[in-house]
């Protein structure tokens, strides 16, 4: 059942679109791109956040600026006592922020790995209540920029299907850039399907169905159906690991089917029972991706 906030919004929608569906849809392209409030919610998140502090602090917080917007990156540095495994970007979710990754991270520098992990525009230590596709993007450009590129990406949710579109250069104007390997936990493989969902929950009629992708396609220079990231993934060639639940209740297990279909450099795990938030913290899922990494350079090594 709808909240009442749902309802609310919906009858309005419905009001402007009877007036405007132009209005309507750039009005639901806002909500979209509104991000959530940053404060732990839920008492998961408390913990979470809790539980992260003292890690937190041992990172390096820089500041990333490009056109349109800026990023905070924690970068975590690789233990001196380790063999270098090679620098990681990690990119959080919707909602989300690098404090709620403190096990994938800790688990990342553990195997060796110097980790650089961002807080997305409108998350976490970072500035703005707005992201969208092309912004993660271009955080994740400027990221590359700072440090000197990366051996390594790994993201989660909406942070995974960002950096398969910035390793597969979907966003005109910003250049593509490739690790050796790739890893998706619980994320989208396209962007076509979150706009059709929303307006499923938005109800949306045809008209402001069709203005609100037209004002995103403005916005993003492109076409919706250019940003599939499982497509790119395809063309990369690098070995990527997708992780995904079958329980998943928000983003659907198709997508995880649709990267796995889109080439032999792809490989598909299930991490069934975790869903699509514990996922990310769950011990199996991180040995499997220090594994997936280490993979590399059992490679080059041989």
């Amino acid at each position: 059942m709808a909240s009442f906030g749902l309802k609310v919004i919906r009858l309005a929608l419905s009001g402007v679109a009877a007036v405007s569906p132009n209005a309507a849809g750039r009005a639901a392209f806002r909500l979209f791109a509104t991000t959530p409030r940053r404060r732990p919610g839920t008492a998961k998140e408390k913990e979470l956040f809790a539980r992260s502090r003292g890690w937190m602090r041992q990172a390096q917080r820089v500041t990333l600026s490009f056109e349109g917007g800026s990023a905070v990156a924690h970068r975590f540095a690789a233990r001196p006592c380790e063999a270098f495994a090679g620098r990681v970007l990690v990119v959080h979710g919707w909602g989300s922020r690098t404090a709620y990754l403190a096990a994938l991270t800790e688990g990342l520098v553990a195997a060796g790995h110097e980790v650089v992990a961002l807080d997305l525009p409108g998350h976490g230590a970072s500035r703005g209540r707005t992201l969208t596709l092309p912004m993660a993007v271009r955080a994740i450009d400027a990221a590359w920029q700072r440090f000197g590129g990366f051996d390594y990406f790994c993201g989660h949710s909406f942070g995974g299907a960002s950096l398969a579109c910035a390793a597969s250069g979907l966003v005109p104007s910003v250049p593509a850039h490739r690790p050796r390997r790739l890893v998706t936990i619980g994320s989208p493989s396209e962007m076509m399907w979150l706009f059709k969902d929303l307006g499923r929950l938005l109800k949306l009629g045809p008209r402001a169905q069709a203005a609100l992708e037209s004002h995103v396609e403005r916005i993003a220079g492109a076409p919706l159906s250019a940003f599939d990231a499982a497509n790119g993934a395809g063309r990369l060639g690098a070995p990527m690991l997708v992780l995904h639940a079958e329980d998943d209740k928000e983003v659907p297990a198709l997508h995880a089917r649709r990267y796995a279909a889109a080439g032999p450099n792809v490989t598909l795990e299930w991490a069934n029972g975790f869903g699509h938030r514990r996922i990310v913290s769950a011990e199996p899922v991180i040995d499997r991706i220090v594994d997936f990494l280490a993979e590399d350079r059992r490679r080059l090594a041989a």
